[in-house]
């Protein structure tokens, strides 16, 4: 896959009016989160911990462990399609704005660290965001070699799984 470069020749520079133009942009880009100028996937899984709190505050009777998981798989697949959408309109493989990945990743990962104090959850935070930056193996190989859409999306799942186990380690010591 392409790295991410906004200056790619033919690449479209986002804006909120191409956001807005299409559903499936709207949706990879997070909801404009990703629309930040700078570190647009830190901004991305900062909207996936504050939208889900949030939902899951507001309403905890609708936004049970069973139905995150659902919206989770739902949004994964609709991911797909998405990203894939806005990548091919954009003209870039995997262009920084697109955020979605970051958001059902990091919702994944919230699913199982919550409830947990807000340290556990901020730890979750930043080991994610380093296994989506560095990319160890395999998630390097999955971004590479995985094209369209569920290249964009299945990088990030790997992320959240690497962090989940990191947790997992650290609750077992």
């Amino acid at each position: 896959m392409t790295p991410v470069d906004t200056g790619h020749a033919g690449a479209i520079k986002p804006d909120a009016r191409f956001m807005l133009s299409d559903p499936a942009h709207l949706i990879a880009q997070g909801f404009g989160s990703g629309l930040s100028p700078v570190m647009p996937g830190t901004f991305g899984t900062l909207f996936a911990w504050l939208s889900f709190h949030a939902l899951s505050v507001r309403w905890p009777a609708v936004f049970t462990p069973g139905a995150w998981a659902l919206l989770i798989v739902g949004g994964f697949i609709a991911g797909i399609w998405a990203c894939g959408r806005t990548a091919r309109n954009m003209g870039v493989d995997d262009h920084g704005s697109m955020v979605w990945d970051e958001v059902i990743g990091f919702w994944l990962v919230l699913l199982f660290v919550t409830p947990g104090d807000f340290a556990t959850q901020f730890w979750a935070f930043v080991w994610f965001r380093v296994f989506d930056m560095i990319k160890p193996p395999p998630i390097r190989q999955i971004d590479r070699h995985v094209g369209g859409g569920l290249g964009v999306m299945w990088d990030d799942i790997a992320a959240a799984f690497y962090t989940l186990l990191l947790i997992a380690v650290w609750r077992a010591i």
